[in-house]
């Protein structure tokens, strides 16, 4: 769509990042992931009992799983960049560099 609005074909080989820098577009991924750590933040940081928490630290049943992939959970994504403890650091609003610039 960049391409398009800027008249550039796909033989001239130019880099999606630089046409990303010239439209000033938001990558919409990270945009969507910062959008969820700040979600996760708000969820860590409550201290009632709402179901909102119950529902996001959720582990879900034991017992034997059905084969092929698992399904994957809302919190994989903090998981994968800010490590089994995301908790923490949502609720602290901490996230170490190693998430890749993900997440701010």
């Amino acid at each position: 769509m960049e391409r398009s609005l800027l008249n550039i074909r796909k033989i001239q080989k130019l880099n999606s990042l630089d046409i990303r820098a010239e439209t000033k577009v938001i990558d919409f991924l990270s945009h969507a992931l910062k959008l969820k750590w700040q979600w996760a933040g708000h969820i860590a940081r409550l201290t009632d009992d709402r179901w909102t928490k119950k529902v996001t630290t959720w582990t879900g049943p034991k017992g034997k799983r059905k084969r092929g992939r698992p399904k994957s959970k809302w919190s994989d994504d903090n998981c994968r960049i800010a490590g089994t403890d995301w908790v923490k650091k949502a609720e602290t609003r901490i996230l170490e560099s190693s998430g890749g610039g993900l997440y701010p």
